[in-house]
């Protein structure tokens, strides 16, 4: 059986792999991947021209009721179009899983997952699912579409954020990954590319988006095989130390995870560093990351102690749930 490679970096695996340790997506066999892309800039431009028929879709109707418009991004899964529903005039996200991994029945069940999932979530600052169906052989996925940009796209434009503008996004997320949580819904993912912010009469609104890799706190044997290949999932500057040793995970996983992305936004940098995936992911269970004041100017104490606290190596040394790193979070004088 020949090797087979991630469709985002190019790295080869030899069998039985089925996922990228650095990345998470799906390996494929017989394609030549996409050359390797940095983390912050997770999709290829929608105007790159692609021969998948999942990937051409303008001015078509998907089940005669989706009104494809434009292609508005692109993973290493599936490809996301702007879309009109014909029965409601709503305009809507529609999810399509590529054709290569469409006929993957495990790609199919992650798909179908993140759907399952999805549909448990109603809260403002998570990303819900409208409907979910299969056409011409390729799942697909409706979701709100929501009009902003990317926390990662974000950081790119305007640098380090400072604290007064990035302590109620951290706030809003806090309640998101509660609500979340509080289904049995762990998101397993988090990070700047999986965070829109969504301009508002009110302010700015955070969503948690892209819950593929989520997985539920109690899981059929199915469910658990899905995310238990012998593959690490996630990404690798955002993962928590258990997580990395491939023990069993609650939500104080994501916790840690919050604690690197705010990390990152407050200070333009990572607690944990390394040159390859493999040497991130080491350095993540040392548990000395960096203290956000050596790196960053201008944070207050509270916010450098909260963060500190949610990036402990010990889960039960972190916040034990979103609402108590929110609450730490209201507390400080910005």
């Amino acid at each position: 059986m020949n090797d087979a490679q991630c469709p985002k970096c190019g790295t080869s695996y030899p069998p039985p792999a089925r996922f990228c340790i650095k990345d998470g997506f799906p390996l494929i066999t017989g394609t030549q991947a996409s050359p390797a892309l940095h983390r912050t800039d997770e999709t290829r431009p929608p105007g790159v021209r692609t021969t998948d028929p999942a990937g051409t879709l303008e001015g078509r109707v998907i089940d005669g009721r989706y009104a494809i418009e434009d292609r508005v991004g692109e993973g290493g899964m599936a490809y996301v179009y702007r879309a009109t529903d014909r029965q409601t005039g709503q305009t809507v996200a529609v999810k399509v899983l590529m054709a290569k991994l469409a006929s993957d029945p495990e790609s199919v069940a992650r798909l179908k997952r993140e759907a399952h999932l999805a549909m448990k979530l109603i809260h403002p600052n998570t990303c819900g699912l409208l409907s979910y169906g299969e056409a011409n052989r390729l799942p697909y996925l409706v979701m709100p579409y929501l009009e902003g940009e990317t926390l990662s796209t974000r950081e790119n434009r305007i640098g380090i954020m400072k604290p007064k503008q990035a302590v109620p996004i951290l706030i809003q997320l806090c309640r998101g990954l509660q609500h979340a949580h509080d289904q049995g819904v762990m998101h397993r993912d988090l990070k700047p590319e999986n965070v829109m912010l969504v301009a508002e009469d009110a302010g700015e609104r955070a969503v948690v988006m892209d819950f593929g890799l989520a997985k539920e706190r109690i899981a059929g044997a199915d469910l658990n095989r899905l995310t238990a290949t012998g593959i690490v999932l996630g990404t690798p500057e955002f993962m928590s130390p258990e997580q990395i040793r491939g023990k069993s995970i609650d939500h104080r996983s994501d916790i840690y995870a919050l604690g690197v992305l705010a990390f990152e936004l407050l200070s333009g940098e990572l607690p944990y560093a390394g040159a390859t995936a493999q040497e991130t992911m080491l350095n993540h269970l040392t548990g000395k990351p960096k203290r956000l004041s050596t790196v960053a100017s201008n944070i207050p104490g509270g916010l450098d102690q909260a963060i500190e606290r949610a990036l402990k190596l010990e889960p039960k040394d972190r916040f034990q749930s979103m609402t108590e790193f929110a609450q730490a979070l209201s507390r400080i004088s910005l």
